[in-house]
């Protein structure tokens, strides 16, 4: 199997100047943006849904240092 470069050779490449750069008629247009970044989504607010899961991981946390602490000190004693 022979090796085939993916990299075409600048000589003979077309568009390409002889320095290896591109005449600005060959460069492909810029992309366009967009003035907004899409519809404003009410279905689904932000504020107000942190309060519980943070709750629920918080009590987990407590829970998981209390067993380690309760543990620590039977093994001390």
């Amino acid at each position: 199997m022979s090796y085939v470069n993916p990299d075409p050779d600048p000589e003979r490449s077309t568009g390409l100047e002889p320095g290896g750069g591109v005449p600005p008629g060959e460069t492909p247009p810029a992309e366009s943006s967009m003035p907004e970044a899409g519809p404003r989504e009410t279905h689904n607010p932000a504020k107000g849904w942190s309060k519980g899961p943070m709750t629920a991981i918080l009590v987990l946390v407590a829970l998981f240092a209390a067993f380690f602490l309760v543990y620590a000190i039977i093994l001390i004693l």
